[in-house]
């Protein structure tokens, strides 16, 4: 069960402050998640062939965007802990549309790279982590409400922009089709976060019990590290996984069109998903959640590697997608849950930095293991044996005061 472990907290919005914060984030997230996220798998195979560089290269760039966003955001989750997310999401959208625009036209290598590093600056501040945060502190004890809806929203991010971007670059080139997803960036992020996050920024909850939450203590637990691995290795599955499904899926027999809309659909599972998070939060405890989902994203992931029909790779790559859109909600709220909402920003920015980078690795390890094993498909099941491993550890992520509150209230 959810459990905060802090005392009811005042809200410095009221209700229509918080309905708009909400409906802003919900916009900025499904915009931001599919220009600087979603869009490059459908434009990777248009910008080798266009340049020359190889798949692997241009992937590498990418996986490199997704180290700068996770070194990116452990100060960025200390900066909204103590003056709240406007500046900072703000900020990040301003520096996206620059570096969107550095890699549309980068004549070479370097500069290509240096686009993409800058655009994961950019990513650590307008991502989840810090829209998470923004939400934990000024929902107060309604935050997993509030957190479900921005991930059915934000889920919709690749079935609206994987399929704009496939639309777009086949009208023009993948240089043109950067330049205008840069412009639909920074017109709606730009003044979503500037206009949008106004608001005094509450205190941080205090925390009650018997067991008063220090972020140092928290941050150097077994459980906390047994929580870092299992969902880095969770992550690593399934984002090298989604990332790595169009080459899948060409490589099955797809044209470019339909895997993109197979991609498209898989959001849509997501969406899926998360409409039964409440319900499953409500029914299970935070160590079963954890374990299950991971179980499952590693029986999904094997299925992907397995199936070989076109109806069955589509059901599969949904079916993936509602497990994606779980496992969100169960990162969202993994600190939340353990250790309470008092240093929410610092602990899910120390607990995302390592799971951003092996999610920066996944593009390019998921391309490398099909070019070792010979195919997509025998680097999937490779990937369906470490999600595995991720769900035995995800096991000891509850901390000893929580085992011991289960004890004594059961």
């Amino acid at each position: 069960m959810t459990d905060t472990r802090t005392l009811p907290q005042t809200a410095s919005l009221d209700g229509a402050g918080l309905r708009r914060v909400l409906a802003v984030l919900c916009l900025t997230e499904i915009t931001s998640w599919g220009i600087l996220y979603y869009a490059f798998p459908v434009l990777s195979v248009s910008i080798s062939a266009d340049t020359g560089w190889s798949l692997p290269v241009i992937v590498a760039a990418f996986s490199l965007s997704q180290l700068a966003a996770a070194l990116t955001g452990i100060p960025v989750g200390r900066i909204i802990d103590r003056f709240g997310p406007r500046a900072v999401m703000t900020a990040g959208s301003v520096f996206a549309v620059p570096a969107l625009l550095v890699v549309a036209a980068a004549p070479n290598l370097p500069i290509f790279y240096a686009g993409w590093i800058a655009a994961g600056i950019a990513m650590g501040a307008v991502l989840y982590p810090p829209a998470f945060a923004a939400l934990t502190r000024w929902y107060g004890d309604g935050y997993v409400k509030a957190l479900m809806i921005l991930t059915l929203a934000a889920g919709l991010a690749s079935t609206v922009f994987a399929p704009l971007t496939a639309a777009l670059v086949d009208r023009y080139d993948w240089r043109t089709t950067y330049l205008v997803l840069a412009a639909i960036l920074a017109v709606i992020t730009v003044p979503g976060h500037l206009l949008g996050l106004r608001g005094r920024w509450p205190h941080p909850p205090t925390p009650v019990g018997d067991h008063p939450v220090d972020h140092r203590d928290a941050s150097r637990s077994r459980a906390f590290l047994a929580l870092v691995i299992a969902l880095s290795l969770g992550a690593f599955a399934a984002f090298a996984g989604v990332f790595n499904l169009v080459p899948l899926l060409i490589e099955q027999g797809f044209s470019p069109s339909l895997a993109a809309l197979t991609l498209g659909l898989g959001g849509a599972g997501q969406v899926l998903g998360r409409l039964g998070y409440l319900p499953i939060a409500a029914r299970t405890t935070a160590r079963t959640r954890i374990v299950v989902i991971l179980a499952a994203t590693a029986a999904s992931t094997a299925l992907l590697g397995i199936a070989s029909t076109t109806a069955a790779l589509i059901g599969v790559a949904i079916g993936a997608g509602l497990i994606r859109g779980i496992f969100t909600l169960i990162q969202a709220t993994a600190i939340t849950d353990r250790w309470g909402a008092t240093h929410y920003g610092r602990l899910n920015g120390l607990m995302s930095a390592p799971v951003v980078i092996v999610m920066a690795l996944a593009p390019w390890a998921g391309t490398a293991l099909s070019a070792r094993t010979g195919s997509y498909a025998h680097a999937y099941l490779i990937l369906a044996a470490l999600a595995v491993v991720a769900s035995l550890i995800g096991a000891a992520s509850i901390p000893r005061h929580r085992r011991h509150d289960a004890a004594t209230t059961t």
